[in-house]
């Protein structure tokens, strides 16, 4: 009786009084924490918005592959104002071994390449464990047709990697109810518009794809994505099948050394384009390229879309 009273008086591992450890599914992999993260490391504009958004700056070395071509939300800026960008592009795999990191939160195309210097693969000797961005699964299996549940499944996957499950759950209630609210106001009565989106590019069309979060961005704006038969995420493709297939709204993603205003002129001034429907009418919605990628802004960049695809 003694040593069973005892037993109940001694306190409770730190690692079971906060839930760990915990596995979760990273593409085609399972991977195990027995603790958070402490040394976290997130690469693209997107990706370290969510980590910002789960209040997970204080478990982070820094992040990487943001200044070199897009730029942090003024909003969620300042959580990173004491983080180092430690590259400005997709980092070396010296470069994460110099944070000392533990975690690295990146995707495919997003920070990694398959058959590159860093993969899960390649960090897993140095003790630096790796989520994959969902949206980018596609690359090396198969998966369902980009959806919502992406970016909700990759919130909770991190509210359970660093321990706050509870504050990932509420934020995707709250990104969830949001939605359904707005599309509830949305009248899809009508045939959707045909919609193109234009990530860059001049001699081919760099696009997004079946399995790109475009494609559910417009789905729940009342829309249809023209390329949804290509199965890839993000993909270049050729003109002929954008003229052939007449979008009614371009959507343009904007970041870069060319400007929104520039990829328009383009379009506008290409005799190839003078008849498509989006052209004519000039229908253009811009989306900055952290609206156009999984995080925390897709509802909004759904809202905008939205109000392009139905003016009142």
């Amino acid at each position: 009786m003694a040593s069973a009273l005892l037993a109940c008086a001694l306190p409770v591992p730190l690692t079971m009084a906060s839930g760990f450890p915990v596995t979760v599914k990273s593409c085609n992999r399972e991977v195990t924490f027995d603790a958070a993260p402490q040394r976290a490391i997130s690469n693209d504009v997107n990706l370290t918005e969510m980590m910002l958004a789960l209040g997970l700056t204080d478990h982070m070395a820094g992040y990487t592959g943001v200044s070199d071509w897009k730029t942090l939300d003024e909003r969620l800026r300042q959580g990173v104002a004491a983080l180092p960008e430690l590259s400005p592009d997709y980092p070396s795999k010296e470069v994460l071994l110099g944070a000392d990191a533990d975690f690295y939160f990146a995707g495919w195309n997003y920070g990694m390449k398959v058959g590159g210097e860093v993969t899960p693969e390649t960090l897993a000797p140095f003790g630096i464990a790796v989520y994959e961005l969902t949206e980018s699964c596609i690359h090396i299996m198969d998966k369902p047709k980009a959806s919502m549940d992406d970016l909700y499944a990759d919130l909770r996957n991190l509210g359970r990697i660093f321990g706050v499950a509870e504050k990932a759950e509420t934020l995707v209630s709250g990104y969830r109810q949001e939605l359904a609210n707005f599309t509830a106001t949305l009248d899809t009565s009508g045939t959707p518009p045909a919609v193109f989106v234009y990530d860059s590019g001049e001699d081919k069309p760099f696009t997004a794809g079946r399995f790109g979060i475009p494609t559910a961005l417009i789905e729940a704006a009342g829309g249809r994505n023209i390329m949804d038969d290509v199965p890839s995420s993000w993909v270049s493709i050729g003109w002929e099948p954008v003229i052939e297939r007449n979008p009614d709204v371009i959507v343009i993603v904007n970041y870069g050394d060319v400007t929104a205003d520039q990829k328009i002129d383009f379009l506008k001034s290409n005799p190839a384009f003078s008849a498509i429907p989006a052209v004519v009418n000039d229908r253009f919605v811009v989306l900055d390229y952290v609206e156009a990628t999984p995080g925390p802004r897709n509802i909004e960049a759904i809202k905008r879309l939205a109000a392009a695809f139905h003016p009142a």
